[in-house]
């Protein structure tokens, strides 16, 4: 039994080292990136449970969000959908598809490609979402709202329903908060990865696509009623303060790790 278990050892030991090579700083330091990212959605869990039982004031908040947008002259997200919804529901099929997948592959994607191909940039990404997610946080917490589509006396179908069916949406559910659409995140990590890409990558056409795809997102979200442009316009104001955290309070405190590189450095970073 003893050696059995020198054995398993000593082969997991190989393989450890064998495949830190494909990581830029070994086996250590992405699991502790991807602890981060672990803490902050089991935080996220906990705000979560805090806010399940605020569903009355969650709809308040949200025709609160109805006033402040017909007082500026600017609720017009009712006749967008209804718009899509008559003329291009292959529109509405498609931002349906996209909301449903690209929110987390798209950003999860970007973010281990910058992780082991572009690690110099990683770090100050990775701060921005720290800080994005931490001011989300807060919002979910002090002002739940529920999204437009859970409104259809203002004119709102819940298309997403209709898309993935009731079942799923249940599913998605009890893993998201329901009542989380002040700041809109899907448009602040859109924002928060689409400028970084667009400085790291080298053709134009992919920084075209970087560009415009936080416009596209919420177009998306908009369109599908799940945020408000009020929303969307909070989750860019989160982004924008993650950035300058990230650069003037972060990155001014370790400017050797954590401040905006694109270029290689070989010191530890944590």
């Amino acid at each position: 039994m003893r050696r059995a278990s020198q054995d398993f050892l000593a082969q997991f030991t190989r393989v450890w080292h064998a495949t830190s090579r494909w990581l830029p700083r070994g086996w250590i330091d992405a699991l502790r990136q991807l602890a981060l990212f672990a803490g902050a959605y089991y935080v996220y869990r906990i705000v979560r449970g805090l806010v399940d039982g605020q569903a009355t004031l969650a709809f308040e908040n949200a025709r609160t969000l109805v006033d402040v947008e017909r007082t500026l002259g600017l609720f017009f997200e009712p006749g967008l959908q209804a718009w899509a919804l008559n003329n291009a529901d292959w529109l509405v099929t498609g931002a349906n598809w996209m909301y449903v997948n690209s929110h987390f592959v798209v950003t999860t994607t970007f973010l281990i490609w910058l992780y082991i191909f572009r690690n110099q940039a990683y770090y100050y990404v990775r701060n921005m979402f720290m800080i994005a997610m931490g001011l989300a946080l807060v919002g979910y917490a002090v002002y739940p709202t529920a999204p437009p589509r859970y409104m259809p006396e203002w004119g709102f179908s819940d298309t997403v329903a209709q898309f993935v069916g009731p079942q799923a949406e249940a599913s998605v559910n009890m893993l998201y908060n329901p009542f989380a659409a002040v700041p809109s995140m899907h448009v602040a990590f859109a924002l928060m990865i689409a400028i970084p890409a667009m400085r790291i990558v080298k053709h134009r056409a992919a920084k075209v696509l970087w560009g415009i795809y936080p416009a596209v997102v919420t177009f998306v979200v908009v369109v599908t009623a799940n945020h408000f442009w009020l929303d969307a316009a909070l989750g860019a104001l989160v982004a924008a303060i993650s950035a300058w955290g990230a650069s003037y309070a972060l990155g001014r405190a370790r400017p050797d790790v954590w401040a905006w590189r694109t270029a290689d450095r070989t010191q530890p970073v944590t």
